[in-house]
């Protein structure tokens, strides 16, 4: 299948889900005009809302200050974007409501990446880059002896999704990748899920939002969008704003909860001369009752030809000037070797040996809500916010576009705002409506 004139395939919500169909989407009345949405923020989240937003019959107009770019990474493109059930192998997501809906986002991210990548195979016009492979997660003593149950919860959780492909859990998978002993790991599990090419699938999602007519302009905006949002809506002749823009929340949301939590992979050639190819991902979870803030193996197939390795999880770190020689750096690369045989021998990316980003956290995680405070006459906000995925940006995205749609449809018929609650956004808004 071909998209180099019109994609033969649209996002849609069947009930509260966003799904992945074939074909063109349903036809907007000719003699109503269409509304005008501005997404501020040009990385996953504001692309894959974006993307839902346009076949919900709406026109998008992005900003960002930059775009994807192989020779100028954006946090997106060095994101690790291997999908995980919540929470994720570099921790740090504690919020009850957050987490709660955060299993149901990515549920939702599972269900599109599998089919995108069963209707458009790789061997297509243009490469999205989602492969499903084999995660396996791996644990230095058995889950039930844990002194934390989340670990035996989170698997039993994962069991539970029938969506989630080949899940199997057996001490036999540490000695079939041949793990180093020395690792000490003893009980692992493992399941399909969506590993994506991060450099390759921005570059196909902007292709695909500007075939269905997306307008992209290179801007930034400085200052709290609430104070300027009257003259941003008027610029741009939009119905609302959709801030999806990472860390910046901090600043355009007014959000001093929003924080980086520093992130780098290494990247070697996984072309099977040095070391034996590695073809499934391989991870071993931060733990927290460890006390220990270095502990997290992460090497993932990023394609074909290029292995990353991980993992780094640095709070409160703006500074990107992490080296190959950054000590951090060093014993990173240290715990991959030592959990797989050979991979010393491993050769750097000639292109991009090291990457580096800041994943964007904030105190309460995840952020997909509309803007509850007044503007300054006292009127109804028209901003809607999708920040804070941290590293979880691709395994949350569609879920979090869904709920993005949800909420302008809100603002459309005038509903109030609400915060973000685990009994359902629905049954939040009708009880105050």
């Amino acid at each position: 299948m071909s998209i180099a004139s019109s994609p033969d395939f649209f996002l849609t919500r069947l009930g509260d889900e966003l799904v992945l169909q074939q074909g063109q989407p349903p036809q907007a009345n000719p003699n109503v005009p269409r509304k005008r949405i501005l997404v501020v923020g040009g990385g996953v989240t504001g692309f894959t809302s974006a993307w839902a937003l346009l076949d919900a019959g709406y026109d998008v107009t992005v900003i960002a200050e930059r775009w994807a770019d192989p020779k100028n990474r954006i946090t997106s493109q060095i994101a690790g974007a291997l999908w995980e059930f919540p929470p994720a192998v570099c921790g740090k997501h504690t919020d009850v409501i957050s987490l709660y809906n955060s299993k149901r986002w990515c549920m939702t991210a599972y269900r599109v990446f599998d089919k995108l990548q069963e209707i458009m195979p790789r061997s297509d016009y243009l490469d999205h880059g989602v492969q499903m492979r084999m995660a396996n997660f791996f644990f230095d003593q058995k889950m039930e002896n844990m002194p934390d149950r989340g670990q035996l919860d989170k698997y039993e959780e994962i069991v539970s999704q029938s969506d989630i492909k080949g899940v199997r859990r057996d001490s036999n998978i540490v000695n079939e990748h041949e793990v180093n002993q020395k690792a000490g790991v003893v009980d692992a599990y493992q399941h399909l899920a969506p590993v994506i090419d991060t450099d390759a699938y921005m570059h196909w999602l902007r292709f695909v939002l500007v075939c269905k007519g997306a307008i992209m302009e290179t801007r930034r905006i400085n200052g709290d969008l609430l104070h300027q949002e009257e003259e941003l809506l008027a610029e741009y002749g939009a119905d609302a704003i959709v801030n999806a823009t990472g860390l910046a929340g901090l600043e355009l949301a007014g959000d001093s909860s929003v924080y980086p939590l520093r992130g780098a992979l290494i990247r070697v050639v996984n072309d099977g001369s040095k070391f034996p190819k590695v073809t499934e991902a391989l991870a071993v979870t931060h733990d927290d009752t460890r006390g220990e803030d270095e502990d997290i193996v992460f090497i993932v197939p990023r394609n074909d030809n290029t292995l990353i390795l991980g993992g780094l999880a640095q709070p409160h770190k703006y500074e990107l000037d992490l080296t190959l020689d950054s000590p951090e750096i060093i014993r990173m690369r240290q715990r991959c070797n030592n959990f797989v045989p050979g991979l010393e021998h491993a050769e750097y990316d000639p292109d991009a040996p090291l990457v580096q980003g800041l994943r964007p956290f904030r105190g309460s995680n995840v952020r997909v809500e509309r803007e509850l405070r007044p503007r300054s006459d006292g009127s109804m906000s028209r901003i809607v916010h999708s920040y804070g995925q941290g590293g979880a940006g691709f395994s949350l995205s569609f879920g979090c576009a869904s709920d993005v749609l949800e909420l302008i449809q809100e603002l459309e018929v005038g509903l109030p705002a609400t915060k973000m609650s685990r009994s359902g956004r629905h049954q939040c808004t009708e009880a105050q409506a």
